[in-house]
């Protein structure tokens, strides 16, 4: 029998739940609708980030679980809260991202029409972005699907999921939720996928590894033994700092559909090879093609592997790297070296300007700076020629692409890393998505400095319709006066006229007891 002394509202045992599972932040905004789930979240001492838009609940709930490697988690109402952090979990999604949406519902929709918030199919709409999307009618029902969930954040490739409670439900009162289950590990490759992934990197002779997102483990002492050569993706960056056998991210660069096919293998650990890591079809490869991934769904893509190994790709490289037998190196420092000079000063060529901006930034930036970028040219070039220190520490809307990403996902990552430094990118026309959120950041009283390439204009949709011989049209709009509109957020505002400045504007910024709005444009080259 339920002692009724330990019930209360199920909205404020779903907190005390989360909080028994590690959860120590939520962001997103209370209604009148789910308003029960707010009950709940001081006392079980968890911090609560209030968005100013669902939007930006959302992407801070990707930039703290990008951040943590934990999952991130929001609360929505019913409706167009729903609808409105749609955008955000589609870019968890095709960024596996760990992200957790709970939003409240109506109790009945079939039957009554003209309610609040009222929608055709939340549940459905959910399902379109998200690993899955449930509707719990019971407490017990809620407490099965929360636990569900990070268990397959932690278990299986980690998308986004979408649980809606009904609004009486939440208001009811309900037993405590079950103790915290034991998770299980992701799935292990068997001895005998490890030997064969490292017998096929010995019988090579010029071996090429790729390293996508999914990459972990010892990366380099792999590189190092198998003899070859490696691409890193965007969300591998930082694997191999400084090593010259690495041919970065520049995977994107068409002149490496050439390089890929003079290699006797390709090695592919935890990267879908999708079209925004190579920005063409097919990969390039002629010779037989190794795939380890967590995911089923990539492996058996149109890449077509000769051999593939489903299973968590950091501890596949930790096998190999014990069974291999380390091999002299096939491939040459020079025409590494010689192909990334190449490829950069394409990149320098096509979008002008933007490199000497990038080493500038890039030489004051601690090596322990998280990044966040959004959907500009500024990005574009900076993910390519900008060498990250270390893994997992730039995060870009890569997949589904959706500008105003950066702003709020950075503040969810200062958010988790509080005192570490954490840098937002951005363009002029991205930032106004989501630059409310700045009030946001001024709230939580964020050291983050925020770098607003301002070329007036839609730079890559002009330079697209030109090159497809449309007459540019729609892509330049009115824009504010955003360091007075910083200032006026309550932020500090900056407009710096040289790389010097730029530099210092950038440090101390990173030490303000406030966000700190850095407004570039390509004039600062002079």
């Amino acid at each position: 029998m339920t002692n009724l002394s330990q019930t209360r509202p199920l909205g404020a045992q779903i907190s005390h739940m989360l909080a028994a599972r590690g959860v120590e932040t939520i962001f997103g905004i209370p209604g009148v609708h789910n308003q029960e789930m707010y009950r709940g979240i001081e006392e079980a001492g968890i911090t609560h980030v209030l968005a100013r838009h669902e939007q930006g609940a959302g992407f801070m709930a990707d930039g703290y679980a990008r951040a943590t490697g934990r999952p991130g988690v929001c609360y929505v109402i019913t409706g167009p809260g729903v609808l409105n952090a749609l955008t955000p979990l589609g870019q968890a999604y095709s960024d596996s991202v760990p992200v957790l949406m709970i939003a409240s519902c109506l109790d009945e929709t079939a039957a009554a029409r003209g309610q609040l918030h009222q929608m055709l199919d939340q549940e459905g709409a959910a399902a379109t972005v998200t690993a899955w999307s449930g509707t719990a009618q019971t407490a017990a029902a809620a407490y099965q699907l929360i636990d569900r969930a990070l268990i397959e954040f932690e278990t299986d490739r980690p998308r986004p999921r979408a649980l809606h409670v009904p609004i009486s439900a939440l208001e009811a009162r309900a037993a405590p939720a079950p103790a915290p289950p034991t998770i299980a590990q992701r799935p292990q490759p068997g001895a005998q996928a490890i030997a064969e992934v490292s017998n096929a990197i010995f019988q090579a002779s010029r071996p090429l590894l790729i390293f996508g997102g999914g990459a972990s483990g010892p990366v380099r002492a792999l590189l190092d033994a198998s003899g070859g050569a490696a691409f890193t993706t965007y969300a591998g960056g930082g694997l191999l700092p400084d090593h010259p056998l690495n041919f970065g991210c520049y995977l994107g660069r068409p002149g490496s559909a050439e390089v890929i096919a003079s290699a006797d293998l390709v090695v592919a650990f935890g990267t879908e090879l999708a079209e925004v890591d190579l920005w063409r079809t097919e990969l390039g490869h002629e010779a037989p093609l190794v795939r380890v991934d967590l995911d089923p769904e990539v492996l058996g893509d149109h890449h077509a592997a000769t051999l593939s190994v489903q299973g968590d790709a950091g501890a596949v490289i930790a096998g190999v790297v014990d069974q291999l037998a380390a091999k002299g190196p096939a491939w040459t420092t020079d025409e590494v070296a010689e192909a990334r000079a190449r490829w950069r000063a394409e990149t320098d060529r096509e979008r002008p300007g933007i490199v000497p901006i990038c080493d500038a930034i890039r030489d004051v930036l601690p090596d322990d700076a998280m990044i966040y970028s959004d959907m500009t040219q500024f990005a574009y070039v900076a993910r390519e020629v900008w060498d990250m220190p270390r893994p997992g520490h730039w995060h870009h809307p890569t997949g589904f692409g959706t500008l105003g990403y950066a702003l709020p996902a950075a503040i969810g990552g200062a958010v988790a890393r509080t005192g570490a430094p954490t840098l937002a990118l951005l363009g002029d026309y991205g930032f106004q998505y989501t630059l409310q959120e700045l009030g946001t950041a001024v709230e939580l009283g964020l050291p983050l400095p925020i770098l607003l390439w301002d070329n007036g204009k839609l730079g890559e949709i002009e330079d697209s319709m030109v090159g497809a011989q449309i007459p540019p049209n729609a892509v330049i709009a009115r824009n504010p006066e955003f360091v007075d509109l910083a200032r006026a957020y309550g932020a500090y505002g900056v407009a710096p006229s040289t790389l010097e400045a730029l530099q210092a504007a950038v440090t101390e910024a990173l030490s303000a007891d406030a966000p700190t709005l850095i407004h570039i444009t390509p004039k600062i080259l002079g």
